[in-house]
């Protein structure tokens, strides 16, 4: 799954993705998984990369997005449609995956309830967000060369800066089974170069330069360590024998 990272430059540039890659699998539990939803999954494909045997719908409010090569393979369909008002029944997927999705959706509560409506029970529901502390740069002695916050967040549709974990829990309102952070405070140098304003070959240049400190952060960086973002997996309860089934509000 690491080696198929989508970012360009991998083990540079996008070096971050694959610290996200890693904690949503580390979280993520093994199949048997048949019908996964996508939520923003856009042109990235992570859900595929995670459970390659999967039918995968993918939803989006981009139509574009449909024409993306990861959205046109064999056990993948495109949906274009509002998080919050999904075109599918109720408890019709065994899984459901909101990788930093809820931070740019502004009724995120609205979200979270319609992919707990259509999550089956005993089903799962993976996401990934940054932490409310989340900030850029990281370490304020890029600023100088860093785009200002309110530029990435408008550049990236952010409406909220991110969730402590208990503030997660409260919003996705599942029990959590698995939790994992990224990003630390040793690999965020390369982050705070990898989204800075200097070009591809010196980011690329100074990448390489520190990547034995970002490298040995990554590789010591525990699941609940001190992180700038989180992945979770939460479990929707099993619904007891001979119960009605409610509506999800």
């Amino acid at each position: 799954m690491l080696a198929a990272n989508p970012f360009p430059h991998p083990l540079t540039i996008g070096f971050f993705y694959r610290e996200k890659m890693r904690a949503i699998h580390r979280v993520a539990p093994y199949g048997p998984m048949e019908r996964i939803l996508e939520i923003g999954g856009g042109r990235g494909g992570l859900t595929a990369l995670l459970y390659p045997g999967a039918r995968i719908t993918n939803v989006d409010l981009d139509p574009s997005l449909g024409a993306a090569s990861i959205n046109q393979v064999a056990g993948t369909r495109f949906v274009c449609a509002d998080a919050t008002r999904l075109p599918f029944a109720d408890e019709s997927f065994d899984a459901v995956t909101m990788f930093d999705v809820l931070e740019h959706i502004p009724d995120h509560q609205r979200a979270a309830a319609e992919a707990r409506r259509v999550l089956r029970p005993g089903g799962v529901l993976l996401a990934s967000s940054p932490h409310a502390k989340w900030r850029y740069p990281y370490y304020r002695l890029f600023a100088p060369i860093a785009p200002r916050e309110e530029e990435l967040f408008a550049e990236w549709g952010h409406v909220r800066r991110g969730y402590t974990l208990g503030e997660f829990d409260t919003l996705v309102g599942l029990p959590r089974e698995r939790w994992a952070t990224f990003i630390s405070p040793v690999t965020a140098f390369a982050h705070d170069i990898s989204f800075s304003r200097l070009s591809d070959r010196v980011k690329r240049g100074l990448l390489v330069a520190i990547a034995p400190i970002t490298w040995l952060g990554y590789l010591l960086h525990a699941p609940h360590a001190a992180g700038t973002e989180t992945a979770v997996a939460y479990r929707k309860p099993q619904r007891d024998a001979g119960a009605a089934v409610a509506p999800d509000g």
